[in-house]
C-alpha cells in the first residue's frame, strides 16, 4: 500500500472512531509517557493542540502547563515555528489549526517531541499529513520524538522515503517501543 492509499484508509477508520473511543485511547497513550523517563527528564516540551480526528492533547496540554514547558507548532511557510503556550491560541490560518502567537523559539530549547501521525509501525516509521512539517523540523533538533496515534494507526510497515525522519518511539493504547533509535 502506498501512502496516498495508507492515508485514505486510517481516514476511513477515523471517520468511525467515537469521541470516547479517542478519549480512552489518548488517556491510556499519555499514562504510557507520563511514566516513561524520557517524558520525567524533559523539561522543554512540544505538544500539538490537537484536531478533531487527531488523538486528543488538550487534557495533556492542560496536566502540565504549570508543571513543564510546554511548547506548541505554528505553521510558517513551509516549517514549523515553536512558539510557548500561552494565554491565547488563534486559528486564523489556511489549515485552521489553534497555533499560539507568542515570539519564536529556537528548536534546540526542546528535550521532547510528541509527534502526531497518520500512521505509525514499531519500526519508528510515521506517516503524517504529506507536507513534510515534522520531518523538516526533525532535521533541526536532537530532541527525543514519541510519535503517538490510536491503535488502528498502528500497521505493520509504514511507506517510507529517504527524506522521511524516524522516531525514538512509538506509543499506542496497547503497543509501544522506547529507544527504537537512540538521540
Amino acid at each position: 500500500m502506498d501512502k496516498k492509499q495508507l492515508r485514505s484508509v486510517i481516514r476511513n477508520l477515523k471517520a468511525q472512531a467515537s469521541q470516547q473511543y479517542m478519549q480512552v485511547q489518548s488517556h491510556r497513550v499519555f499514562e504510557i509517557i507520563e511514566a516513561s523517563v524520557p517524558f520525567q527528564s524533559s523539561r522543554n516540551i512540544l505538544l500539538y493542540h490537537s484536531l478533531p480526528d487527531e488523538l486528543p492533547t488538550h487534557d495533556v496540554i492542560d496536566r502540565w502547563k504549570e508543571m513543564k514547558n510546554i511548547y506548541l507548532p505554528r505553521v510558517n511557510g513551509d516549517v514549523l515555528d515553536i512558539v510557548p503556550l500561552g494565554k491565547e491560541l488563534r486559528n486564523d490560518n489556511r489549515f485552521n489549526i489553534s497555533e499560539p502567537t507568542g515570539a519564536t523559539v529556537n528548536p534546540d530549547i526542546i528535550d521532547l517531541i510528541i509527534v502526531p501521525a497518520v500512521a505509525l509501525d514499531m519500526q519508528g516509521h510515521r506517516l503524517g499529513r504529506g507536507k513534510g512539517y515534522y520531518d523538516r523540523l526533525l532535521d533541526t533538533t536532537g530532541a527525543y520524538t514519541i510519535g503517538v496515534a490510536l491503535d488502528f494507526q498502528l500497521v505493520e510497515n509504514v511507506p517510507v522515503e529517504e527524506h522521511d525522519k524516524r522516531l525514538n518511539a512509538v506509543v499506542t493504547a496497547s503497543k509501544h517501543q522506547f529507544d527504537i533509535i537512540t538521540v
